[in-house]
């Protein structure tokens, strides 16, 4: 039987944690380069990558179309996707981006969960901590991360809504990043395709780009950027051919 989820708003979200209301100090150290830190992140993102490489294959099924137009980019780039998957996406873009190490944008609220909040760091999560201070030090963080030749990853819709097939409207806030570094962006949007033989979709994520802003003014190009990657994410969604988790509009 069709799950079905009943939303107020496209900012509604399905995955609150007990601990939804959890916060970093704004002295958060984005960034650490001490050598036990080093070999800390070193060892739990190739594990990572080893659990994901299984994980995706395997349960979730998941394969990539577009993955070699990142190689059209020698430095760094940002990678936007639609959230539609609670612990995919923590894998998804590194699988899509390998050999390059990714670095994902998180929400605090992700460090209130049970031991996963612990590993966040090594794994390469850059939380949004909502204060003059705490933004400064996540934009030198993306800063310092791209200009070594890394993806960031953004998934802007913000709050995760399993398997649906849509993409949801999103600001053109985090845009802001490519555009002052004067970089790249793609897209990756996760599609979802009837199974013969499970109940659960396959999953087949398409990598659309580059996509570079254009504009006289920064405010042009970040919503110039915006309308390419959203455009582009939305023709992608358009080859789901299912709806495994059903999603309809709350009359209340």
């Amino acid at each position: 039987m069709k799950r079905v989820r009943y939303y107020k708003d496209f900012t509604d979200d399905f995955a609150v944690s007990k601990n939804q209301s959890f916060t970093l100090d704004e002295t958060y150290q984005h960034i650490k380069t001490d050598f036990l830190s080093k070999l800390a992140s070193l060892v739990v993102y190739s594990l990572a990558l080893i659990f994901s490489s299984i994980y995706l294959k395997f349960f979730l099924r998941v394969r990539f179309s577009g993955k070699k137009k990142f190689k059209s980019v020698k430095g760094g780039f940002f990678i936007y996707g639609n959230h539609t998957q609670s612990v995919g996406d923590v894998f998804i873009p590194a699988l899509a981006a390998f050999p390059r190490r990714i670095y994902t944008v998180v929400s605090t609220a992700n460090y209130g969960i049970p031991i996963i909040g612990k590993i966040l760091r090594p794994l390469g999560a850059l939380p949004i901590i909502p204060t003059l201070k705490g933004m400064k030090n996540l934009e030198e963080a993306i800063k310092t991360r791209a200009e070594t030749n890394h993806p960031i990853v953004i998934y802007p819709e913000a709050h995760v809504w399993d398997y649906y097939t849509g993409v949801r409207p999103f600001p053109d806030t985090s845009f802001k990043f490519p555009v002052r570094l004067n970089m790249p962006a793609f897209s990756m949007t996760a599609t979802y395709k009837k199974s013969k033989l499970f109940k659960r979709p396959s999953i087949n994520v398409i990598i659309d780009g580059p996509f570079y802003p254009e504009g006289e003014t920064a405010k042009i190009k970040a919503r110039d950027l915006h309308d390419k990657v959203y455009c582009s994410m939305l023709n992608s969604a358009k080859k789901s051919n299912c709806n495994y988790v059903e999603y309809k509009k709350s009359e209340d």
